[in-house]
């Protein structure tokens, strides 16, 4: 009983850690993390005070230094002035000394013998009593020494006045005057040196300088005053540029431009104080010319080598801005007479088409692969559901080759657009070109291997069904019509408002071609494009038709040779072929599909399907192999043959017609094609004139058969008889199997052919 109540309350287990081995556990490790955080923080303190120890240690030293320097300017103005006063001492000692000789000599008379040895003794010491030429001359020694240049040049001027033998530069003055002459053109020439010498120091100031280079042009010194004053120029000009480029790399689409506002500034601030100080002699313009050409070369060179990569978008927002900033510096410049539009313009050319070029091989790249993905992600999500939501759908790898487009138009000024414009429509007509390849290359083809003859290269997605392969097509439209003129609405906004611009007139930066007719030739090809794949749309839609079973064609001709009646005119609901109904079937299904897919743009509905009529119509005109049959010396032709293929041919007009979409080219072809038919069986003893009904008769039965066939009061039931016939007919005395070289034949109409639907019309015309 003891035992069980010493025993505590709850039972202890080993797994539970005491509460006391917890706080010590957590207490320690707390302190050792308080104590390396003080550790840390001493360090860091320590850190701090020798920073600013250190910075104090050396502002005072700079302080010393700057105190030092003002201590030696003193120094120097105080040597300065005492050198001058030694001078005046040295000029004195002379004066007094060859006047105590003058009186020496007169008080104490000498020998004769002896007194001409004396004279000559002191011939070489300059006796400045009574001679102004040697007090000139000491003079202006002082004022060099002084570096009183402002004294010294006036009176070298007052002298070479008094004295015009100075001026003179010929041989015919005595020893003297030459004597003189020599030693008054040194000391000028000492002048000069020390004028240039303030000229190329490099802390001269604006007005110092101006100073200096007068002086040095009145003393006849004009072309080293003015290669003195380029050379002074250019080197502010090194200075601010290698300022400068460290920050290239902060400012990659700005620093171009920057470069050209330091280098037009200096320019212009040069061809100033040219003006200014030489006037507009031709001697001193050509050598600011040829000085303002070999800077402009410089700068293009500078802008190529501090430039982002060229095929980056900054380096073409880099350029176009450069241009412009240029072109518009150079407008300044044409006030001082100096025209360098031109000369800029062409140094600039070959750099802008190479920023241009990679730009445009970038967007290619964009495009190739929009080509491969982006076509999968705006069709395959748009299968049978023909909703709003899917409408909306129709644009959008439209929309994503337009924003590679939009990228590039962006990026560009107007002097860009101005000058550049015809090559960056021809380039855009190439991203244009291979959107649509890509979307040709979507479109099934007969077969896979015709697919691959045709469109070397293949894509990931292939349109299979019609809405799929409508919304390509749609795809293009929407383009072509509505998403390029937007983004190229700021091209033909800047030509309108650059076009009577005078400071980028042709006379100055060369001729400007005409952007109407480039924008009118653009839209051209464009359109030519969108007609190819428009037309290698109804190619290969038709061929699937006619080839749906296979390489057996569904429009054989000898279907008109097992007709069972005898006279379809007798027949109170004649119908067309079999293949003729299927057809209108796939038109009607088309034409609803299209309505939902092409929102908005019934003229190209309408186009497209008389573009697949006449597309038919054109096969059965061209293929070798259907008239063939007809041809045959063992065909038996029938007049209920010519009856029901002319009643065809009349059905396909009336498709077109009656449907809205009429083609003169259609009817053209249908003509021609009856004729033939008629010229073949005539051959054969059968008399049209008995065997065909009027015209207005097949009219009138097209249209009631299109009514029956809308109204579903007929059979397709019959339509596997049909292949069952064909499927068992002699293939070996007829081939019906058509090469693709027959098959491609038909389909090469373009546009522009007589009677060719007019798919666009030019907003230029």
């Amino acid at each position: 009983m003891d035992s069980s109540e010493e025993e505590p309350d709850f039972p202890s287990h080993e797994w539970v850690t005491p509460q006391s081995k917890i706080n010590s556990v957590y207490q320690s490790v707390t302190e050792k993390g308080i104590r390396k955080l003080c550790t840390e923080l001493l360090e860091l303190k320590d850190a701090v005070d020798n920073l600013c120890g250190n910075k104090r240690a050396k502002y005072t030293a700079f302080l010393r230094i700057t105190e030092e320097v003002i201590e030696l300017e003193q120094e120097l103005i105080e040597l300065q002035k005492h050198v001058s006063a030694q001078g005046i001492l040295v000029q004195d000692l002379m004066t007094g000394v060859c006047r105590e000789l003058e009186v020496w000599k007169l008080n104490k008379p000498e020998p004769v013998e002896h007194k001409e040895n004396n004279i000559h003794e002191f011939d070489s010491i300059p006796n400045c009593i009574g001679d102004p030429k040697a007090a000139f001359l000491e003079s202006v020694d002082v004022l060099l020494a002084e570096h009183k240049m402002e004294e010294a040049l006036l009176a070298i001027e007052e002298e070479e006045k008094n004295n015009p033998d100075l001026l003179d530069s010929g041989d015919n003055t005595s020893e003297e005057v030459s004597t003189y002459k020599s030693a008054f053109l040194k000391r000028k020439a000492m002048l000069v040196e020390q004028l240039i010498e303030v000229a190329e120091r490099p802390s001269v100031g604006v007005l110092e300088l101006k100073s200096a280079l007068m002086r040095l042009l009145k003393l006849g010194n004009g072309p080293s005053a003015h290669n003195l004053l380029l050379k002074s120029y250019r080197s502010r000009l090194q200075k601010n540029i290698e300022n400068f480029l460290p920050l290239c790399v902060i400012y990659p689409e700005t620093n171009s431009a920057t470069l050209s506002k330091y280098v037009f500034s200096t320019i212009l601030s040069a061809a100033r104080e040219s003006s200014s100080i030489f006037g507009n002699t031709a001697i001193y313009t050509g050598r600011l010319e040829q000085w303002i050409e070999c800077e402009l070369e410089s700068l293009v060179k500078l802008m190529k080598e501090n430039a982002p990569s060229s095929e980056s978008a900054s380096a073409l927002r880099a350029v176009a801005v450069c241009v412009k900033a240029s072109l518009s510096h150079c407008a300044m410049l044409e006030e001082q007479g100096l025209a360098f539009s031109q000369l800029l313009f062409m140094l600039l050319r070959p750099y802008v088409d190479e920023i241009l070029e990679m730009n445009f091989r970038r967007a290619r790249k964009l495009v190739d692969q929009l080509a491969n993905d982006e076509i999968v992600i705006s069709s395959t999500r748009y299968l049978s559901s023909y909703s709003a939501d899917a409408c909306s759908m129709l644009t959008s790898s439209g929309k994503q080759f337009m924003s590679v487009v939009q990228d590039i138009v962006d990026h560009l000024t107007s002097d860009v657009i101005l000058h550049f414009g015809g090559t960056i429509l021809s380039r855009i007509s190439q991203l244009f070109d291979m959107y649509i390849d890509g979307l040709m290359k979507s479109l099934p083809g007969l077969s896979e291997e015709d697919t691959l003859m045709e469109h070397k290269g293949s894509t990931k997605f292939k349109a299979e069904t019609d809405s799929q392969q409508l919304a390509l097509l749609g795809n293009a439209y929407a383009v072509l019509d509505e998403l390029l003129p937007m983004a190229l609405s700021k091209i033909c906004s800047e030509e309108k408002e650059l076009t009577g611009n005078e400071s980028l007139s042709s006379e100055s930066t060369g001729p400007i071609p005409s952007k109407a007719v480039e924008l009118k030739d653009w839209r051209r090809h464009l359109q030519h494009s969108l007609d190819k794949f428009r037309d290698y749309f109804c190619r290969q839609y038709m061929l699937n038709f006619i080839y749906s079973r296979g390489d057996k064609a569904q429009l054989d001709a000898r279907m008109y040779l097992h007709g069972k009646k005898e006279d379809l005119f007798w027949d109170s609901e004649p119908l067309p072929s079999l293949p003729f109904q299927d057809l209108f079937a796939k038109l009607q299904q088309l034409a609803s599909i299209a309505g939902l897919i092409l929102v908005g743009k019934e003229k190209v509905q309408k186009n497209l399907l008389a573009r697949l009529v006449e597309t038919l119509v054109m096969w059965l005109s061209d293929e070798q192999e259907f008239w063939e049959v007809f041809e045959d010396d063992s065909a038996q032709l029938r007049p209920f043959g010519l009856q029901q293929f002319i009643f065809d041919m009349h059905f396909i007009v009336q498709i077109s017609v009656c449907g809205g979409y009429p083609s003169r080219n259609v009817h053209q072809i249908a003509l021609t094609i009856m004729d033939r038919a008629i010229g073949t069986f005539s051959t054969k003893g059968i008399d049209p004139q008995s065997a065909l009904p009027e015209d207005e008769w097949f009219i009138e039965a097209a249209k009631s058969a299109m009514n029956k066939l809308l109204m579903g009061s007929f059979e397709l039931s019959e339509l596997d008889e049909h292949i069952h016939i064909l499927e068992n007919s002699d293939s070996d005395n007829i081939s019906i199997s058509s090469s693709v070289h027959s098959a491609e034949s038909f389909a090469s109409a373009t546009m522009e052919e007589n009677g060719s639907p007019v798919y666009f019309s030019d907003p230029e015309t």
